[in-house]
């Protein structure tokens, strides 16, 4: 068990001698720390650490065996340890105001071997308070108010000082308040800070502020202590104590000046009975027009003023009466003033269409001043920019300049300016003029979309219900109606009903339409209006024939190659346009491919069928000796009568055909010359392309004995013709001869038996 030795205040030899007393308890097994609790004066500044206090154990013999271990708040910085004494030194000086107590722990344990010899224990350093802080007033400065006329003692305000210090240690905290500024209209309670009037019937009206100094002591006030100071402002409220006085007892004005006057009075707001009405202030007044005067009409007012308190404290009933008067005279004076229009506002109307000079209307304004000066009138051009109306500058009769549209404009907002001869002072009045609605519209189709039909419609069946609009103003019983023109009124295709209600439907009358014989039909109109004068008008509606499917849905007209359904969403649009686009990519990716691979230059219609094709320039090499070509040209006979384009060249003229081209040899010619004759031909041929290849093999033309050459066709054919004649060619055709010459031997495949 741990004890805490505390050096200079519990010595181990009083805890010896105890322990004797009470007898055999000096020889225990478990031995402890002897400790009490630490202190530290703050703001210590010694030149040495400060000497806290001294851990020692009991099992501490002396020979430096023992470590003694310090750890918690501040160990190793604010507080060391002497491992060997057990010593406890401050290094630094300590704030009590910062931190008031600090939380360490000891142990022992062997110095070889750290090894604790007794379990750590906790011990607390208390730092112990000194006066030096000042009281504070944390929410100075104060500002108060107090009725005038209060009784001695009345509370005002409360002032409260705080103070750093330990408050239970002392008189460090201590406070007490004193007055040093404000006697002797004011005191204050020493232990509670509380501000009170000190003098009777303080007087707003001889002084409302006063300027108030408090302190705050600590130490209890006495000699040593420490203090602070706080401005307390404290403000007279009014309390009706005064009745109300007027310096004079006669006030004049005259013109439009605004009359004010003072009224001796102490309270917050005033009723004054005047014939007209007022404006009221605190001691101030201030007599205003509610309405305007006129010279002309009346020219001097005389006035009767009270001012009165309405709510007397009882108190001071004594001092009354509460009211005084005063009369005001006030004079009008003449002034010049511009004209006045005998109307607030003008409004006139005039028919549209009407002539050039039509009367509008006359404005009228005069001059009310006593010289009755002429008047002369304008329009002013911002409000009629483009000049629609003019006015007489003497009589103010308004005209037109030109016929007004009231489908254009209805209405006109002008304004006329009056000004006296002389005077630059100017009235300007409003003046409306409608335009009245004359029937020059004819009536017209309310739209004019095209109406699609069904090739499959019913007879019998409307197509289309139209209306009309009409740009003249539509009277209350006014409505149109629809007849067919004249020339199409016994037409068969269609028939017109009108529904009295400005509408008309469309029927068919019978059936069998179809776009490839007629896919559009127009159908004139006639619509009337009931106005006065009464118009008409014939209007075209046109009829296009569409094909539907068995739902009636349209599917296509001559205007549109295809219409969408009508529930297509715009996703599965823009999923629609995706496809498109890739697809287009894909088509242009497949181009390009193809034009990086090397193909022939010339078009032929098969391109896919190849052949090898034996030369024979010589007799050697046998069937070894060959070369691949193409033998489109040989499948296709009639090739040769003519050239083939070219895929690199487009020519610009079309080549005649060369003579001696596709007719066919005589049987007597030497089939080497006609082959040299061809390739000339081919060489100075300028649509021919830019490779050997070969154009022409061996054709004699159509009806010949032998045909085509090629092996193909050699292949396909049934012909049983003798080709024997081939031996008489020569030496350089015996190969062909050998191949020709003799008949084909049968092949058995095998299968069947058959030859194949």
């Amino acid at each position: 068990m741990f004890v805490l030795v505390l050096v200079g205040h519990l010595s181990l030899h009083r805890h010896k001698q105890r322990a004797g007393k009470e007898g055999q308890v000096l020889h225990r097994s478990k031995r402890g720390w002897v400790w009490n609790q630490f202190f530290v004066i703050e703001e210590y500044t010694g030149p040495d650490p400060v000497l806290v206090g001294r851990l020692h154990s009991d099992v501490d013999s002396g020979d430096g065996n023992i470590k003694y271990i310090l750890s918690g708040e501040g160990a190793g910085t604010i507080f060391v340890i002497d491992d060997k004494t057990g010593n406890i030194h401050a290094t630094k000086t300590l704030d009590r105001e910062e931190q008031a107590q600090y939380t360490l722990t000891a142990q022992a344990v062997a110095r070889d071997t750290n090894k604790p010899l007794e379990p750590p224990s906790e011990f607390i350093v208390k730092v112990q308070d000194i006066n030096d802080n000042p009281p504070e007033f944390l929410h100075g400065p104060y500002s108060a108010r107090v009725p005038e006329m209060s009784n001695v003692g009345t509370s005002v305000v409360q002032v409260t000082a705080t103070d750093a210090d330990d408050p239970t240690y002392g008189n460090s905290a201590r406070l007490v308040y004193s007055i040093l500024q404000g006697q002797p209209y004011f005191s204050v309670e020493p232990q509670t800070g509380i501000i009170r009037t000190a003098l009777p019937n303080m007087d707003r009206e001889a002084r409302q502020e006063y300027d108030v100094v408090i302190q705050a002591k600590d130490m209890g006030g006495h000699m040593g202590g420490l203090s602070g100071t706080t401005e307390v402002k404290i403000t007279l409220t009014d309390v009706n104590d005064n009745p109300p006085k007027f310096p004079q007892s006669e006030y004049k004005s005259a013109g439009f000046t605004i009359l004010r006057f003072n009224i001796w009075s102490n309270m917050d707001w005033i009723r004054f009975e005047m014939y007209n009405a007022v404006t009221c202030m605190r001691s101030l007044v201030c007599l205003c027009l509610f309405q305007p005067v006129d010279f002309e009409t009346k020219r001097s007012y005389t006035l009767k003023v009270e001012g009165s308190n309405p709510h007397v404290d009882p108190q001071f009933l004594a001092w009354g009466p509460y009211k005084d008067e005063a009369t005001i005279k006030i004079s009008v004076e003449d002034a010049d003033e511009p004209p006045v229009f005998v109307a607030p506002s003008y409004t006139f109307e005039v028919e549209e269409n009407a002539p050039e000079g039509t009367l509008v209307g006359r404005v009228h304004a005069k001059d009310t001043d006593v010289a009755n000066n002429p008047v002369r009138y304008m329009i002013p051009r911002y409000t009629d920019v483009e000049q629609f109306f003019s006015i007489n500058s003497e009589d103010g009769m308004i005209t037109t300049t030109r016929p007004l549209d009231r489908e254009t404009q209805a209405w006109h907002n002008i304004s006329v300016s009056a000004t006296e001869i002389g005077h630059h002072q100017d009235t300007k009045v409003r003046v409306n003029i409608k335009v009245k609605d004359v029937n020059d519209n004819s009536p017209e189709f309310a739209t004019n979309n095209e109406v699609l039909m069904c090739e499959t419609v019913v007879p019998g069946r409307v197509i289309e219900t139209v209306s009309a609009v009409d740009k003249d103003e539509m009277a209350h019983r006014q409505h149109f109606t629809f007849s067919l023109a004249p020339e199409v009124v016994h037409n068969n295709n269609f028939s017109l009903k009108d529904n009295r209600d400005s509408t008309a439907s469309i029927y068919v009358l019978r059936k069998g339409f179809s776009r490839l014989t007629q896919d559009v039909y127009y159908l004139p109109i006639e619509i009337n209006d009931n106005g006065f004068p009464p118009l008409s008008s014939t209007n075209t509606l046109t009829i296009r024939v569409c094909s539907c499917d068995s739902k009636n849905t349209i599917l296509s007209c001559n205007v549109e190659p295809y219409v969408l359904p009508a529930g297509l969403s715009t996703g599965a649009l823009i999923a629609i346009l995706a496809c498109i686009v890739i697809l287009l990519a894909i088509v242009v990716l497949f181009v390009a491919l193809r034009r990086q691979k090397k193909e022939p230059l010339i078009v032929f219609e098969e391109e896919d069928i190849r052949e090898n094709i034996i030369t024979y320039d010589d007799e050697g090499g046998g069937e070894e000796d060959t070369e691949a070509f193409d033998i489109a040209t040989l499948q296709n006979p009639d090739g040769a009568n003519g050239f083939l384009p070219r895929k690199d060249i487009k020519p610009e003229l079309q080549y005649p055909l060369r003579p001696g081209i596709g007719r066919p040899a005589p049987n007597s010619v030497d089939v080497d010359d006609f082959i040299k004759t061809r390739i000339a031909e081919a060489d100075s041929d300028p649509t021919a392309p830019p490779y050997d290849s070969i154009q022409i093999y061996g054709y004699e033309g159509r009806g010949s004995l032998a045909g085509s050459l090629s092996s193909l066709e050699s292949v396909t054919t049934e012909s049983d013709l003798d080709y024997d004649y081939l031996q008489s060619w020569g030496p350089r055709f015996k190969k062909l001869a050998d191949l020709y010459g003799t008949k084909d031997c049968s092949i058995n495949d095998g299968d069947d038996g058959e030859d194949s």
